[in-house]
Parts: structure tokens; sequence; C-alpha cells
């Protein structure tokens, strides 16, 4: 998505795009190919947000 390309861009080191009603997640990182993720039932803050998890099972 164009709009989380552009947070990446702007500085942002790591850009959730979440799309519930197709089960996806796209995951946007600084100087890194977007990762794509089919229904995870889990997102991890990675170094950006040490300890962080999202859980998603409530979304899906």
């Amino acid at each position: 998505m164009e709009s989380a390309k552009r947070c990446i861009e702007n500085g942002a080191r790591l850009g959730w795009l979440i799309a519930p009603g197709m089960r996806r997640v796209e995951i946007y990182r600084s100087q890194q190919d977007v990762e794509v993720l089919e229904a995870p039932a889990t997102l991890s803050g990675e170094g950006v947000l040490p300890g962080f998890t999202l859980n998603l099972n409530s979304l899906w």
C-alpha cells in the first residue's frame, strides 16, 4: 500500500498494514522488501518495540 511505504520512506522503522477481510498482513521495514503474511496469529514488535506482541486472533 502506498501510504505504508511512504511512512517507511519518512523514517518509520516498522509498519504493519493489516487487512482483516483478506486475513493478510503486509510488514514494511526500512531497507527491506515487503513481507506478506497470511492470517498470522500474532505480530512482533521486533527490535523496534522489544517485547511487544499484537494478537490478531480476534480479527480473523
